[in-house]
C-alpha cells in the first residue's frame, strides 16, 4: 500500500470524526467516537480514534473540552464543509450492507435485530403523532406497523433523546435485504425514491437515487425538501410515498417469494411489487438478470406526521434494535 493511498484513507476517516463533533455539538470522547465510526462502516477502536484526535487538534481543528472529550472549533466546522463530496460517496450504501449484515430477524422465531429509523418530536405532538401514524398505518402505506417510543433521556447506539423531546424507532424497509440475506438470497439495494400512487396502487417512480451513488440517504433529502404526499395518497388513494427497490438474482425468486410471504403473513412487513427478470419495475431500470423488489420505505409514516406540521427530525437506517423492544402500533 502506498503513502498516497494510506494519506487518503486517514483523511476520510478525520473528516468522519468532524462530522460526528459537529453533529453532536457537546464534548463526546473516543470510546462513543468510535462506536459512531464503526457504525458509519469506518472499522477503528478507541485507540485510533485517539490517534486521530492528535492529528486534528494539532491542526485546530477539534479541542479537548476537560473530561468531557473533543469539541469541533470554528476552524473545523469551517474545514469540514470544504470537505470532498467525494470522501463521502458511498458511505451511505457502505452503512446499509453493514446493518444487512448484521440483522439477525428469524421467521421461524419471530426473534431476532431489526433495522430502524429513528425519528424525534417535541414532547407535547406525542399524542397527535400516534394518531397519525396508526391512520397511514391502517391504510397499508407503511413498510411495518411495529414502533418503539423512546423518553427523554434514552438513547440509541447513534442517538440521544434530548430534554422535552420524545423518540420514535419504526422498522426500517431494508430490514427485508437483510432477512432475504440471512435466508441466502443474495440482495442489493439499489435505489431509493418517490413512487407515485393513483387508486390507491403504485403507478410508477418520479424519482430515484442510486445508494451507491449518494452522500445522503434518499430518504432523508425527499423528506427535506418536502416531495412527499403521504397524506393524499391516505386520504384520497393519490400521492406520493417513499420506497426503495433490490435486486436478487432470477435464479432466487421462487426462494425469495416464499421468504417474503412468510414474513408478510407475520404482520411485520409490507411488498409493494415484486418485477420480472430483466425488466423495469414501476419504471425502475434492473439489471439483466436480476429480479427488482419494491417496498414501501418504513420512513412514510413519519413523513406524514411531518405534512400535517408537527416537526420531524427523522434519521433513516439509523441502527440495529433486537424486534422485541417494538410493539404493534
Amino acid at each position: 500500500m502506498n503513502t498516497t493511498t494510506i494519506d487518503s484513507m486517514v483523511q476520510r476517516k478525520l473528516n468522519e470524526i468532524l462530522r460526528i463533533l459537529h453533529e453532536n455539538q457537546e464534548p463526546i470522547g473516543a470510546r462513543l467516537i468510535a462506536d459512531k465510526m464503526n457504525e458509519r462502516g469506518y472499522p477503528i477502536g478507541e485507540r485510533g480514534v485517539r490517534y486521530h484526535l492528535r492529528i486534528l487538534d494539532e491542526r485546530g481543528l477539534t479541542k479537548r473540552q476537560g473530561y468531557d472529550g473533543r469539541i469541533i472549533t470554528e476552524r473545523g466546522t469551517k474545514e469540514l464543509g470544504n470537505a470532498l463530496v467525494g470522501d463521502r460517496m458511498g458511505f451511505i450504501i457502505t452503512r446499509i450492507e453493514k446493518l444487512i449484515y448484521d440483522t439477525s430477524f428469524d421467521l421461524n422465531t419471530g426473534q431476532g435485530s431489526v433495522i430502524i429509523n429513528t425519528s424525534i418530536i417535541d414532547k407535547k405532538d406525542i399524542d397527535k403523532t400516534l394518531d397519525i401514524m396508526e391512520h397511514v398505518i391502517n391504510d397499508g402505506y407503511s413498510f411495518s406497523p411495529y414502533i418503539k417510543i423512546m423518553d427523554e433521556g434514552a438513547s440509541t447506539s447513534d442517538i440521544n433523546i434530548q430534554e422535552g423531546k420524545i423518540g420514535i424507532a419504526t422498522m426500517c424497509s431494508i430490514t427485508i435485504d437483510g432477512i432475504l440475506l440471512k435466508n441466502g438470497i443474495p440482495v442489493t439495494p439499489k435505489y431509493g425514491g418517490l413512487l407515485d400512487v393513483k387508486k390507491r396502487k403504485p403507478t410508477g417512480f418520479e424519482e430515484i437515487i442510486v445508494y451507491s451513488g449518494t452522500s445522503i440517504d434518499p430518504m432523508r433529502i425527499f423528506i427535506s425538501k418536502k416531495m412527499t404526499r403521504v397524506l393524499d395518497a391516505v386520504d384520497t388513494g393519490s400521492g406520493r410515498l417513499l420506497a426503495n427497490l433490490r435486486e436478487i438474482p432470477m435464479s432466487s425468486v421462487i426462494k425469495a417469494q416464499e421468504v417474503l410471504e412468510s414474513a408478510m403473513n407475520m404482520g411485520i412487513v409490507q411488498i409493494t411489487e415484486i418485477g420480472e427478470p430483466g425488466h423495469s419495475v414501476l419504471d425502475a431500470p434492473v439489471d439483466s438478470g436480476k429480479v427488482g423488489v419494491v417496498v414501501y420505505a418504513g420512513t412514510n409514516i413519519m413523513a406524514a406526521v411531518e405534512e400535517s406540521g408537527i416537526n420531524v427530525a427523522t434519521f433513516p437506517i439509523s441502527t440495529i434494535m433486537d424486534f422485541k423492544e417494538l410493539k404493534r402500533i
